[in-house]
């Protein structure tokens, strides 16, 4: 009996070419699939402009170089060929560590990465409705009767995309809470104790990861951080951690 289990146990471990060559398999995929997300995206160039200027309403565009809103034109299809590929790239990254984790890691890593995605792009939900807008009102306002606003479309893209970008990843704060949590480095109540250091810490973060200078921009994303920071330590409340 113990023979026929520890041949069963060999047969389904698998050799470290094995692990190799699956490896290299889903980086394959995941490559194949993010070049025609990227490829298609160059079809979908105009509303995805339209849909990138819709904050900055109205703002004219100007090219002020050669070439600059081709450029521009190559760095959005490749964002969202990120974008799009992102989902696929953490399926194949749970599908190649599934099979090495126990069930106690099984439950902890793999819901962490499936709600690090979901947080990720409702980060850049907010920062696309409430952060951007309010950030450009605030600079098209500024002046607006003694200047003209007319905008470089590679620089306000290149703004655009951080602050996205920043935001997604301010997202991620509730899923490294509740790693840390999990894995006993940290309880909730020691997260609560240090309350006041996490106000001043957010409204340091709000103003490093806000590429805009107006307080109003600033103050929202330090709240979204407060929020998340404390929306993840009740879910360690919840799970008695």
């Amino acid at each position: 009996m113990n023979k026929n289990n520890f041949s069963n146990i060999n047969e389904k471990e698998m050799s470290i070419s094995e692990h190799l060559n699956e490896l290299r398999q889903r980086v394959l995929v995941t490559l194949l699939l993010f070049g025609i997300s990227t490829f298609s995206s160059f079809f979908m160039l105009k509303k995805l402009t339209i849909f990138l200027q819709r904050p900055a309403q109205g703002i004219k565009f100007l090219q002020l170089a050669p070439g600059e809103y081709f450029f521009v034109s190559v760095k959005i299809a490749f964002y969202c060929g990120v974008l799009l590929c992102l989902p696929i790239a953490i399926y194949q990254i749970i599908m190649f560590i599934l099979p090495g984790l126990t069930g106690a890691e099984a439950t902890i890593l793999i819901p962490s990465l499936l709600g690090s995605v979901c947080l990720f792009f409702i980060g850049i939900l907010f920062g696309y409705t409430i952060l951007a807008p309010a950030a450009l009102t605030f600079f098209i306002n500024y002046g607006a009767d003694i200047i003209e606003p007319i905008w470089s479309f590679e620089q306000y893209f290149d703004f655009i995309i951080l602050l996205l970008l920043s935001t997604g990843l301010a997202f991620q704060i509730p899923i490294i809470q509740v790693f840390l949590g999990f894995l006993n480095i940290i309880s909730s109540g020691q997260m609560i104790s240090v309350w006041k250091y996490i106000i001043v810490i957010a409204t340091i973060l709000g103003a490093i990861l806000t590429p805009s200078t107006d307080p109003f921009t600033q103050l929202l994303m330090a709240l979204a951080i407060l929020i998340l920071y404390f929306s993840g330590v009740s879910v360690l409340i919840i799970f008695k951690k």
